[in-house]
């Protein structure tokens, strides 16, 4: 074969194998557009009827009721835990309290609360996993940047916020972490904006990407903190607390129903501004919105709870596993593919949303998940969503000792409240199907029901060398 005649074979077979090559690329691109974007919206210590499309009167959330109206609203949502960390570790490893690392708020010597462990799979992994680029923006909770619990290390590209949970207590910070670079803000600028507006670049950078968005923002945790300007159309609305102060966190608030109404008034433009985002970068049709609390709400500086009816009328706040502490409002939003209005009362928790993201992504959920995945309720397939036989929690409180909980199928629910110093037991039961506010114990007449619950706590929870309830104590 002459050498003229080889180069053109050779151009050929170069050609098409250029050619299965961009096609191969093409291909992979137009699954990466399949898979739908998610943003994850996490409030902190926002109550169950802290909106107005849950029945809130004190304000209005307009942005958010409509975000709601848009999709898919579950009534029987329930947050991994009733405080912080354990709630957020719960919804980013797919591990109900029981077997979770981190059941309580842990801070550590070094700063920061437990960090998650290096072999720890996370939805962010998962996320990486599935071809998604990832971002965090807000609050962590979950270690920090000495050790294994550093975000970066635990599966996000891209993290903007506070580590330490404590220092999230205050709006106004010495500083925030870029990845693992600290940007001084000397106490002088409201994180809140730097952290929206950091999610925001983040989703433009990243628009003609598969993007996973974890979006744990601050509010309305006290302190009760927000620019004079969101506040001041609350001040005539509630004078009759005016002159009364509130204090948290070394700070002093005005009127703090005024300021606790500004914040909700502030979140719900931001969420706003997220959505018409979305729209104007043409990829809000391909994104889901998931929007959720981490606990019930709290009453610390100077927030009244009762006042606004923050907990919807249930029994409970912030540190109770009533379901007033653990019940949080819960939608999805994804437009095209959710029909809007609907409701949903499969009951649903933190750890679901490890499976769901899978689905959704295409990846294998972890072997040892404790969630179910409710993508078919989601999409309207009711009749193959799958349920839980029961929903467990522990929660290792401070003061009180340890508190655990089981809802079963039917709806009966058992808690028990251990007390660290006389080492005795509560038993409380409840039929939430004709008492959703947990007001008559029927423990004494159903003895049965209280024998199986105790079983199911015993089965479901494992020992945590940090986190032990009140019997495992010497």
């Amino acid at each position: 074969m002459k050498k003229g005649k080889i180069n053109t074979v050779s151009l050929t077979m170069i050609a098409s194998v250029a050619s299965l090559a961009a096609n191969s690329a093409g291909a992979q691109e137009q699954c990466n557009k399949k898979k739908p974007n998610v943003i994850y919206v996490l409030l902190d210590d926002a109550g169950y009827g802290d909106f107005s499309f849950q029945g809130q009167k004190k304000f209005k959330t307009p942005n958010i009721d409509k975000m709601a109206e848009e999709g898919v609203q579950f009534s029987r949502h329930y947050s991994g835990s009733t405080v912080c960390a354990p709630s957020r570790c719960v919804l980013l490893t797919g591990l109900h309290t029981g077997h979770a690392q981190v059941r309580g708020n842990k801070s550590m010597k070094s700063g920061g609360q437990l960090p998650l462990t290096n072999d720890t799979i996370t939805v962010a992994k998962k996320a990486k996993e599935a071809g998604y680029v990832t971002g965090m923006f807000g609050k962590w909770g979950l270690g920090s940047y000495n050790n294994s619990g550093s975000p970066n290390k635990q599966g996000f590209d891209k993290f903007y916020g506070y580590t330490c949970q404590a220092k999230a207590h205050n709006y106004y910070p010495e500083y925030l972490w870029d990845n693992g670079k600290k940007i001084m803000l000397n106490k002088k600028v409201y994180t809140h904006d730097l952290i929206v507006d950091e999610a925001f670049k983040f989703i433009k950078e990243n628009k003609d990407k598969p993007f996973f968005v974890y979006f744990p923002i601050t509010i309305p945790h006290a302190a009760l903190q927000v620019p004079e300007k969101y506040v001041k159309p609350f001040r005539a609305q509630f004078p009759e607390t005016e002159n009364k102060m509130g204090y948290y966190d070394g700070t002093k608030i005005r009127n703090p129903r005024a300021c606790f109404a500004g914040m909700m008034y502030k979140l719900d433009l931001d969420m706003g501004r997220m959505v018409q985002l979305l729209k104007d970068l043409k990829i809000d049709e391909n994104t889901i919105i998931m929007f959720a609390s981490d606990n019930g709400p709290h009453k610390e500086g100077g927030h009244d709870p009762k006042y606004f009816n923050s907990n919807g009328g249930l029994r409970g706040v912030k540190r109770d596993l009533y379901e007033g502490g653990i019940r949080t409002a819960f939608f999805v939003r994804y437009p095209n593919k959710v029909k809007g209005g609907r409701k949903s009362a499969l009951k649903s928790s933190f750890q679901d949303f490890m499976p769901t993201f899978c689905d959704f992504a295409g990846v294998k959920a972890p072997e040892n998940c404790d969630g179910i995945s409710f993508k078919n309720e989601i999409l309207g397939d009711s009749v193959n969503q799958k349920k839980h036989d029961n929903m467990y929690w522990e929660f290792i409180h401070n003061s009180v000792g340890s508190l655990q909980a089981v809802i079963f199928a039917d709806d009966w629910k058992l808690v028990k409240i251990s007390n660290k110093k006389t080492k005795k037991d509560k038993i409380e039961l409840y039929n939430l199907n004709n008492d959703m506010k947990e007001t008559k114990n029927l423990a004494k007449q159903y003895p049965e029901k209280v024998a199986e619950g105790l079983e199911i706590m015993k089965q479901s929870h494992t020992g945590n060398k940090y986190f032990k309830l009140v019997s495992e104590r010497k």
